[in-house]
């Protein structure tokens, strides 16, 4: 079953923390091959996270991995985001380093109105000057809602017998820009990125506008 038209704005409830591990390629084209991470921020509300990743040996470097997170709240299951993907090192030229991140996701939402789950997709693309003990780099991320299947709970319902529940085929993305810096002392990265978010149409903001995000990870 598919309908048109759910609002994007709707979809921006959907979203938790970026959780995606933060990589200093100068140091991770080596040595360990794993890494997990955990972090806490701010996006859309306060949202903690984990995360892993295995560095795969090909002529690009290549980290495989998922990554878990959720809003900080009474029912820590209610909301939740699960990624799986990977991120390339495209660009390595003297200290100058860009990367690409692509991502499948999926995501559940719910409030006194309705539960929403959600397919969808994250690309990015992050470049700045790495060295072995820092880099300070920018970041464009698209994530985009593919599909959303909407239960609407009886407290909806009630007020308007007419909302059908089902699968939606929505328009909605968000577009975030940001900058993220990062120190890595042995084999301990410490990262903290901070941006901002907008709909995919340049002028829908969530209500609170910008994200930020604390990382500690362990190569092993």
């Amino acid at each position: 079953m598919q309908r048109m038209g759910i609002p994007a704005l709707l979809l921006l409830g959907l979203s938790t923390t970026v959780a995606a591990q933060n990589v200093n390629w100068r140091v991770f084209r080596e040595g360990p091959a794993s890494t997990i991470s955990v972090n806490a921020g701010l996006d859309y509300g306060v949202a903690l996270g984990v995360a892993y990743g295995h560095r795969v040996s090909t002529r690009l470097p290549i980290l495989v991995g998922a990554d878990y997170s959720f809003p900080a709240g009474d029912k820590l299951t209610d909301d939740f985001k699960v990624r799986s993907g990977l991120q390339m090192e495209v660009v390595r030229a003297g200290g100058f380093s860009a990367t690409v991140k692509a991502y499948g996701v999926f995501r559940r939402f719910e409030n006194t109105q309705a539960v929403l789950q959600n397919f969808g997709s994250e690309f990015a693309g992050i470049a700045g000057y790495y060295t072995r003990r820092w880099f300070v780099a920018g970041e464009v991320t698209f994530d985009k809602a593919i599909i959303t299947h909407v239960k609407h709970l009886k407290a909806a319902t009630d007020l308007n017998p007419g909302l059908v529940t089902g699968w939606y085929i929505p328009t909605g993305g968000n577009l975030l820009t940001g900058v993220q810096t990062g120190v890595t002392l042995g084999r301990t990265d410490v990262t903290f990125k901070v941006g901002q978010a907008v709909s995919q149409d340049f002028r829908t903001k969530p209500l609170i506008p910008f994200y930020t995000q604390l990382s500690y990870g362990i190569r092993f």
